[in-house]
């Protein structure tokens, strides 16, 4: 029987495993468009000189006026330092010295980066010219409360600022629709209890991947955001190789949405069925770099599952779970079954990913390829390999040898639409 060879990122590596031609419904990828290289300062120099709703950066700002700069930490594929050069240019011929602006790493509540990460994070020729920050979820200033009660406290330098500018990556989100945005303020630079009360909202309906309207996460935050304002955005797409394939620059909302209606049109994928069995990466290093980033290739790979059937899931996770609450629920839990029903009793940040697994694990077995061990993640029902043949060999012992096969190795940025 003929097979056919699929390789899968694994960190900063791929993984091969050959599965029956036959078998093989199809390859999923995102769409592929010309980008990179040289293209990607004329993609963002072009988005940069004609902004979506609004002027161009050049005429927005002053001198004299205190710049912040909100950019992705380092789970995020955001290409930050190629974005950083052409903003600070735009700033440049605005007479804005580089001593009024300020870059904000917005990590949520992710860990604060060393400063070797932050400078290679925003590049060396960036970090050595302008102020580079951690936001710290500690140092905020309360703005309000959202209609739907989440405290709009944000971290203070951002607060106290003339002009703010969001620089971000879009994608799929699983519960925020898509990401980008003001996304990068609110829950980017917010406290933990404005955190956890924006997440909290993931359980309503609406609240769903590829979802922008009627979200009750993705309205909350932008409400929030509005509350202190944001003058200009610069999000960007990636490829599989993380080159940029296509920006958009402008008014927050405005631009936002442009730029997620390019997602869809690069990842909503129909298929004309669900398959036994998903093969699914998270796309590899920084996207599988822990379990609580990999989660989101798994969220959207259960699309294209039948119930009953097998995710292999294929993620290096070389910093471990990359949560102590998320942690804990996975490890103090016996089944799928009470993180859920924990979940419904209080909503815990860091537990909420774990329900979204278990969610996953409702409908069908996942078989984890990682370098975590049995005990790291628990009892509920992942079931953990360190080889993706000896994975897909279980798999088939579940759905048997005729299963039928999708795969899926960007994870991430594929949302497969099966027909109803």
């Amino acid at each position: 029987m003929a097979a056919t060879q699929i390789e899968l990122p694994f960190g900063d590596s791929h993984l091969q495993v050959d599965v029956p031609s036959e078998r093989l419904l199809g390859v999923v990828l995102p769409r592929a468009e010309q980008g990179g290289d040289g293209a990607e300062r004329t993609l963002v120099r072009d988005a940069l000189a004609r902004p979506v709703g609004t002027p161009t950066l050049r005429s927005l700002v002053r001198p004299g006026q205190q710049v912040v700069i909100i950019v992705s930490d380092m789970t995020r594929p955001c290409p930050t330092d190629r974005l950083l050069p052409l903003v600070l240019e735009e700033l440049a011929a605005a007479s804005v010295p580089d001593a009024d602006v300020t870059v904000i790493v917005a990590l949520g509540l992710h860990r604060a980066q060393t400063a070797a990460e932050l400078a290679a994070l925003v590049g060396s020729a960036v970090y050595d010219r302008v102020r580079v920050v951690n936001h710290d979820p500690q140092d905020v200033v309360r703005l309000g409360v959202t209609s739907r009660g989440t405290p709009v406290e944000l971290f203070r330098p951002l607060v106290e600022a003339d002009v703010r500018i969001c620089l971000g990556n879009l994608e799929f989100h699983y519960f925020a629709g898509f990401s980008g945005g003001a996304k990068a303020v609110l829950p980017g630079c917010a406290s933990p209890s404005a955190v956890a009360a924006n997440h909290g909202l993931m359980a309503r309906p609406g609240a769903e991947t590829g979802r922008l309207e009627g979200n009750p996460v993705r309205e909350d935050l932008e409400e929030g955001a509005a509350m202190l304002g944001i003058d200009f955005i610069l999000n960007a797409i990636v490829d599989d190789r993380h080159r940029i394939v296509a920006a958009f620059a402008g008014h927050v909302r405005e631009a936002h949405r442009k730029g997620c209606e390019r997602v869809a049109e690069r990842g909503a994928v129909p298929i004309a069925r669900c398959a036994d069995i998903v093969l699914v990466s998270a796309g590899g290093y920084p996207l599988d770099v822990n379990m609580y980033q990999a989660q989101k290739a798994l969220d959207n790979a259960v699309h294209a599952v039948r119930e009953g059937g097998v995710i292999v899931w294929v993620a290096e996770c070389r910093e471990g779970l990359g949560s102590a609450t998320f942690a804990a629920w996975l490890q103090e839990a016996g089944s799928a079954d009470e993180i859920l029903a924990r979940i419904e009793r209080e909503f815990v940040l860091g537990g909420h990913k774990a329900a979204a697994i278990a969610a996953v694990l409702k409908k069908a077995r996942v078989h984890l390829v990682s370098s975590l061990s049995a005990e790291a993640i628990g009892r509920v029902g992942l079931v953990p390999f360190d080889d993706l043949g000896q994975a897909m060999a279980a798999a088939h012992e579940v759905v048997g040898p005729e299963a039928r096969i999708w795969a899926l190795p960007y994870g991430d940025s594929v949302l497969p639409q099966a027909a109803a």
